[in-house]
């Protein structure tokens, strides 16, 4: 019977602590986009159109979606890329 190697609370502890980082980067990319391009910056954005749609809007309405879903594929592969480097991969 094989037993799991043990992982080390260091190892532990350095993983939870970049993830946490991680999190927190890609947290405030998302407020940029989402409330940033969104609400803050919406009037110098509707100066430029995709389309016939003000840039500001587009954001508003579609850009955040689009750049939740890419912020959690960016996560998942950074996560595990942080698992193997810190060796609490499951």
């Amino acid at each position: 019977m094989e037993t799991e190697p043990k992982q080390s609370d260091e190892g532990r502890a350095a993983f939870w602590s970049a993830n946490k980082r991680l999190i927190s980067i890609l947290l405030i990319i998302w407020l940029l986009i989402s409330l940033g391009c969104g609400v803050w910056w919406v009037d110098w954005l509707n100066q430029f159109t995709i389309g016939s749609l003000p840039l500001g809007f587009w954001i508003a309405q579609q850009g955040s979606i689009y750049t939740f879903v890419i912020l959690i594929l960016v996560y998942a592969i950074c996560t595990d890329r942080l698992e193997r480097k810190y060796g609490v991969a499951e």
